[in-house]
């Protein structure tokens, strides 16, 4: 278990953590509420699973980028890609990146998503190749935004804007590995 750095008599990072989990919980809880006021909300258990499974794993995925390095650049690199996949998943599973939920078209943003992941594995989450795997799921975001156009514009254009996260990712990532080369700054962490 890694140890948190204490200062004062109190450890460091734990507020972030309370904070960074409640809103997950609070979100979760807003349609349960909701559902007992209004007829619009309509989520079923499996909703809610989904919901839960999702946040949870960003979450996760949060507390690693957080004890992976301590390049602010390289933290705030992981996190847009995190919320960029996060984002596509929420969207094709709440109203579709092109046309509705139901369109067979969102598939290939899943796609995107392996392409981010695979690319990530590949880097062996350094840096650099970090950059290159962020760069490359940008460059499929956009491929497969372009082909929506010829189904729905709107969201081929809303869908090309994720292909922006996951560029300014490559760009964070890119700049603390330059970081990492000139200065030794933001050494990942080795697990203990």
């Amino acid at each position: 278990m890694a140890k948190e750095a204490e200062i004062g008599g109190t450890r460091r990072g734990i507020p972030w953590r309370i904070l960074g989990w409640s809103v997950p919980v609070i979100l979760l809880l807003l349609p349960l509420i909701a559902m007992q006021f209004t007829e619009e909300v309509d989520w079923t258990a499996s909703d809610f699973v989904f919901a839960t499974v999702l946040f949870g794993s960003v979450g996760l995925a949060f507390e690693f980028i957080v004890r992976k390095s301590t390049s602010v650049a390289y933290r705030c690199a992981a996190s847009l890609a995190v919320i960029a996949a996060f984002l596509t998943i929420w969207a094709n599973g709440a109203v579709g990146m092109i046309g509705s939920e139901d369109n067979p078209y969102n598939i290939v943003f899943g796609g995107v998503l392996l392409v981010a992941l695979i690319g990530s594995v590949m880097a062996r989450l350094e840096p650099l190749g970090m950059a290159r795997a962020m760069a490359v799921a940008a460059a499929a975001q956009a491929v497969a935004s372009g082909f929506g156009f010829t189904t729905d514009v709107r969201g081929a254009i809303f869908s090309m804007g994720f292909a922006g996260f996951w560029l300014l990712s490559a760009a964070l990532f890119w700049n603390a590995a330059r970081d990492r080369a000139t200065t030794g700054a933001g050494e990942l962490s080795k697990p203990s």
